[in-house]
């Protein structure tokens, strides 16, 4: 009985390594996977395709949202105690290099070893939004692989597999799932207690999601941070 009530509440949350945001997300799920009851299904998309999509603009477009954003982020990184830093050349990050090729790669761990699907995310935030490093070349993406424990000769299926037909599909599938939900950006976050669902946009509306699967929200919960 106690198995099978776990199972009805589940949280799905849509993301892509390029919003920081997204990081803060996931990292609060992971904290809060440890004290609420609900199964945590982590998907990543391409958030270009959501944008293109939902006829949306990256924030960072706009002049007064991009000089609020770097301040947010600092308060954002204090107050969760997430390694947040803003890149020396953000448009450069966001909109020229994008994250295509580190989505693909989620995308292949999540089918492949999804054992690792945590902590390679992790490393993809930590070299964009920690220590301003590429995201895009197969050197960055093996040693992000490396860095988050998969063994040599998993890692050179995965970097095989980012460029196959299935893998590109998959994330175009996992994307237009998301639109389809009403996603307009990341993360998008779904809620499914008993069928019923319930959508959520941004880091900042886990009071409501808890709500939502009748638990309690208690802030930041830094002590269950994980190593970073």
């Amino acid at each position: 009985m106690l198995d099978t009530h776990f199972r009805m509440k589940k949280v799905q949350m849509f993301y892509d390594v390029v919003s920081p945001y997204s990081w803060v997300g996931f990292e609060l799920l992971q904290r809060y996977s440890r004290k609420w009851n609900f199964v945590l299904d982590l998907c990543p998309f391409f958030l270009g395709g959501i944008m293109k999509g939902s006829s949306n603009r990256p924030p960072g477009m706009n002049a007064a949202k991009a000089a609020y954003m770097g301040a947010d982020l600092k308060r954002i990184s204090a107050y969760y105690d997430i390694p947040l830093n803003i890149p020396s050349d953000p448009a450069e990050v966001m909109f020229n290099k994008g994250s295509l090729s580190a989505q693909r790669l989620l995308t292949a761990v999540k089918i492949h070893c999804p054992e690792y699907l945590v902590p390679v995310s992790r490393q993809l935030w930590l070299r964009i939004w920690s220590y301003d490093e590429d995201i895009t070349t197969n050197d960055s993406l093996k040693l992000v692989s490396e860095k988050a424990g998969i063994p040599l000769k998993a890692i050179n299926n995965l970097i095989d597999q980012v460029t196959t037909d299935s893998i590109i599909e998959e994330l175009k599938r996992t994307t237009q799932e998301a639109l389809d939900s009403g996603a307009f950006g990341a993360p998008w976050i779904i809620a499914d207690v008993g069928g019923v669902r319930k959508c959520y946009f941004g880091s900042d509306r886990m009071e409501l999601l808890a709500d939502s699967l009748g638990e309690k929200y208690e802030g930041p919960l830094v002590d269950l941070k994980a190593s970073l």
